[in-house]
């Protein structure tokens, strides 16, 4: 029997199929997130899909004046185009404040002053001690979720099944940092519910977060989402490639070569003579035979 497409899968919300690419302003696309943003374009065109564009600024000192832009025009000029209005998430501070409110009236999160240290004593996984404390400690301090005793799974798309139990594995989650800035997990979250997002198409760098999120999203009582996790490229060195680690930029106006590389890392065979062709026609190409099945089912994959 064939396999349905991602646009035939009724979701509880009766939306159609909604994917994002969410990239952090920290510095230019390199080859690692172009991978991660053709992926994610690729599988919403193909099943008819809206690709929305979501910027992740939530970390001002981590990123370079004029990034997002950048980025943004990195991806025009490499023909992916998206759909709707770009999402900022610094103009999203009142509804994370909001959700965190929520949370904290209903005692489901606490602060947390633990240091780096103290968790590396525990065993890298947070043991819960702040959750009973009589008294709130003095700032600065995190807050955390607390997490239950039981196994949060789904079936990746490219991955198969994975399940963690958050509170052996991974332990009360932090969802708003000791700097005062909104944490990761709590952000996404609540973007993907604001934007109906059905389906994520990222790294597998974000595979063991995804309990976490599906997590915080049973708590909110959000709608549940479809993820595919690719393989994160990694240099002779075995580390991945990252904007913090001077990942070189990809050059535009070899637009052509560098959607076709992504093609070939991602598992599409791309034939020979696309290699010639415009990054246009080789989208186009793209989206009539995109398959995330052919995708190779490994964490990561070297850049040469």
């Amino acid at each position: 029997m064939q396999k349905p497409s991602a646009s035939q899968i009724d979701t509880e919300s009766g939306l159609g199929y909604i994917g994002r690419f969410a990239p952090s302003p920290t510095g230019p696309l390199h080859f690692g997130s172009l991978l991660a943003a053709l992926a994610s374009f690729l599988d919403a065109r193909a099943n008819q899909g809206k690709w929305l564009m979501r910027v992740e600024d939530l970390d001002p000192p981590r990123e370079p004046a004029g990034s997002a832009e950048l980025i943004l025009q990195q991806l025009l000029d490499l023909g992916m185009d998206w759909d709707d209005e770009v999402l900022y998430q610094s103009s999203r501070l009142e509804a994370y404040e909001e959700v965190l409110h929520k949370l904290q009236d209903e005692s489901l999160c606490y602060p947390c002053d633990c240091t780096r240290p103290q968790i590396r004593e525990m065993g890298l996984v947070y043991n819960g001690s702040c959750r009973e404390r009589g008294a709130p400690p003095e700032m600065p301090y995190a807050l955390r979720l607390k997490t239950d005793a039981l196994e949060i799974g789904f079936d990746d798309e490219i991955q198969g099944h994975f399940a963690q139990q958050l509170e052996v594995e991974v332990g009360d989650f932090v969802i708003r940092r000791k700097d005062e800035l909104f944490a990761y997990q709590l952000a996404v979250v609540v973007d993907d519910e604001l934007q109906n997002i059905t389906h994520v198409v990222r790294g597998w760098d974000l595979l063991d977060s995804t309990p976490r999120q599906i997590y915080l999203q049973r708590v909110l009582n959000y709608r549940p989402m479809s993820y595919a996790h690719i393989p994160i490229i990694v240099d002779e060195r075995g580390q991945k490639l990252s904007k913090q680690a001077f990942a070189p930029s990809i050059e535009t106006d070899r637009a052509s070569d560098a959607i076709y590389k992504a093609l070939t890392f991602l598992g599409q065979a791309p034939p020979a003579e696309l290699e010639k062709e415009s990054a246009e026609a080789q989208l186009q190409w793209a989206i009539a035979s995109w398959d995330i099945r052919a995708v190779a089912k490994v964490g990561s994959l070297p850049l040469n």
